[in-house]
């Protein structure tokens, strides 16, 4: 589709998108501090004074990061781990920003971890893996809430969330 947009723009529309595409390529970086993208050495979040540095959430890659910021309910900083434990595919826990993770957590300045990876037994596996390796530092983790999505029919909800969501029931407030 992409293909066939393009052959019906004028050659300068085309030019002017292939620059722009190679001018993100080369102008677009990670964060040092997150590893999220920025065009700057430091991203716009772990930059702004308004977050609260405390709270760390620990995502799988960037989308995971728009997503969470679409909700505007999260106003800490993130970490971007650019993936999670899968051995099929060959990725173990050096392959992702874990130890970035845990040296941000040892300077102290953090208080909580939330760990924001699918529920899937890739997801789960990193979160184990990362529990590990913070086990020492006092650190609190919490894990984001799993459950039933809003409209959700009890009877098609797979037997473990619907399980999980039993046990981790919250008070219901009118």
């Amino acid at each position: 589709r992409l293909v066939l947009h393009l052959l019906r723009q004028s050659t300068e529309d085309v030019d002017s998108f292939a620059d722009a595409v190679i001018r993100v390529k080369h102008d677009v970086k990670y964060c040092k501090v997150c590893h999220n993208i920025s065009d700057n050495e430091v991203c716009s979040i772990c930059s702004d004074p308004r977050r609260d540095g405390s709270v760390v959430c620990v995502v799988e890659n960037i989308q995971d990061v728009m997503a969470i910021e679409n909700t505007q309910q999260f106003h800490g900083l993130y970490h971007v781990l650019g993936g999670i434990i899968s051995p099929m595919d060959g990725i173990g826990p050096h392959d992702l920003e874990i130890e970035s993770l845990v040296e941000r957590v040892e300077e102290g300045t953090v208080k909580e971890i939330i760990l924001a990876l699918a529920s899937t037994m890739e997801g789960d596996t990193t979160n184990f893996y990362i529990s590990r390796k913070l086990k020492d530092t006092g650190v609190k983790l919490s894990v984001i809430a799993r459950g039933i999505s809003v409209g959700d029919e009890l009877e098609y909800t797979d037997e473990v969330t619907l399980g999980r969501s039993i046990l981790n029931r919250t008070p219901f407030e009118s």
